[in-house]
């Protein structure tokens, strides 16, 4: 490692970040050190803006500045349809498609034993009272279609199957063993569409 203790701090917090290698998170140290001072400065001040403003909307536990979110807020949604899926990003992705018109809930998370990640540990039970409380016609499940992703898709399907709502699970436009992050537009598109009645 390089001589220079505050580089090496750096290099070592960049490649805690997903997808960030030791030589990719060097090369971005090096960047940052050879960049402009308040370019930096203004990153930072993003990256600290954003620990402090953004949080999880009490309603569907997607990210927000406001509580609840806008898309909570928005009277022109259908609350009678909620799309489930694991992460925040995965409702960028539907929201940039344009044609879905219900509301979300965000789990923020996936089933996984391997990763010691259980049901208690994301975001399952406001789901639940949300669905209790009526009026939701449709649940759709759109979790990943990988085995995380498939697994809290059935654990879903069987706690929501006794309270009289539809359920259905995106269809399989998608890649098997993949994340909803790598689908393009079209093919999101199509999934949603073409989503299946769940049945076991």
């Amino acid at each position: 490692m390089y001589s220079v203790k505050s580089l090496n701090r750096l290099v070592g917090e960049l490649s805690k970040l997903p997808g960030i290698g030791e030589k990719s998170a060097e090369r971005i140290a090096f960047f940052i050190l050879k960049e402009r001072k308040e370019n930096i400065f203004r990153l930072a001040e993003a990256i600290r803006e954003l620990k402090e403003r953004v949080k999880y909307c009490s309603i569907c536990g997607n990210v927000t500045e406001e509580d609840p979110c806008k898309i909570c807020q928005d009277g022109t949604r259908d609350r009678s349809i909620i799309c489930v899926v694991e992460e925040p990003r995965d409702v960028f992705l539907f929201e940039r498609v344009k044609r879905f018109k219900g509301v979300y809930h965000v789990l923020r998370g996936a089933i996984s034993p391997i990763k010691g990640i259980g049901s208690e540990d994301i975001n399952i039970r406001p789901l639940l009272e949300r669905v209790k409380k009526g009026n939701v016609k449709e649940v759709i499940l759109a979790t990943d279609p990988n085995a995380e992703g498939e697994t809290t898709a059935i654990y879903l399907f069987k706690l929501l199957s006794s309270l009289n709502v539809r359920i259905t699970r995106l269809a399989h436009g998608l890649p098997a063993g993949g994340d909803l992050e790598f689908a393009d537009e079209l093919t999101l598109l199509e999934a949603l569409e073409g989503r299946r009645e769940m049945r076991f």
